[in-house]
């Protein structure tokens, strides 16, 4: 099949790839309520995903003594340890995954979760072998810092102007800005579709199923 616009198609991974926003935010309260300090609002907390642990837990408490925030960062982890083998991919995110690899595009996920927690959970649900290549906070600059996908392009030796970021806040859409990448947004995550709008998302779609379509008809 001849590629259209892109090449290197890089996703998001938690609130695009995987259902898993609901669970960030309890984990966060969950966090924040054992070491009795104040328990951000749920939009509040939506809002911080995508940033790396440290910048998440200085961005949901800001008003707080920093030495918390490493305790935040603990807690948060322990708690969303005992939960993560519950999460699943969105329905149908397998075999859009599977098509563009199929296809012949590079694959990669961006991504604020640590090395060791993406790869336990791409692991849980069988894509490892799907994707070239793979970045996380803990390994480079937090979104939206340009570096993940600088460094990603760099690897798999492709062109910024045939890479498209995917995903479900404004961190992964400004960092696709930062970096002179396309970037589409995906309504079903993390933050609100008037927010995202706000970045000049090349597409923006509702479902999984919207943006599977939409990557086989444009991408």
């Amino acid at each position: 099949m001849a590629r259209k616009q892109f090449d290197l198609i890089v996703f998001d991974w938690d609130g695009t790839l995987m259902d898993s926003t609901s669970t960030i935010v309890k984990c966060i309260q969950a966090a924040a309520r054992d070491l009795s300090l104040p328990i951000p609002r749920d939009d509040v907390a939506a809002h911080v995903i995508g940033l790396g642990l440290h910048e998440a837990m200085q961005a949901v408490l800001p008003e707080v003594d920093p030495a918390y925030y490493p305790r935040m960062v603990e807690r948060y982890r322990y708690h969303f340890l005992s939960r993560d083998h519950e999460l699943a991919l969105f329905p149908g995110v397998h075999d859009m995954l599977t098509e563009l690899s199929q296809n012949g595009y590079f694959l990669a996920v961006a991504t604020g979760k640590s090395r060791v927690g993406l790869n336990r959970a791409m692991n849980d649900v069988k894509v490892l072998s799907l994707f070239d290549a793979t970045r996380c906070a803990d390994e480079t600059f937090s979104k939206p810092h340009p570096a993940m996908l600088q460094e990603l392009t760099r690897e798999l030796g492709q062109d910024m102007r045939r890479t498209v970021m995917i995903g479900d806040t404004t961190h992964d859409l400004l960092m696709a800005n930062n970096a002179g990448a396309q970037g589409i947004a995906v309504q079903y995550g993390a933050h609100p579709v008037d927010q995202l709008a706000a970045c000049n998302p090349l597409y923006s779609a509702a479902t999984v199923a919207e943006l599977h379509q939409w990557l086989s008809e444009h991408a």
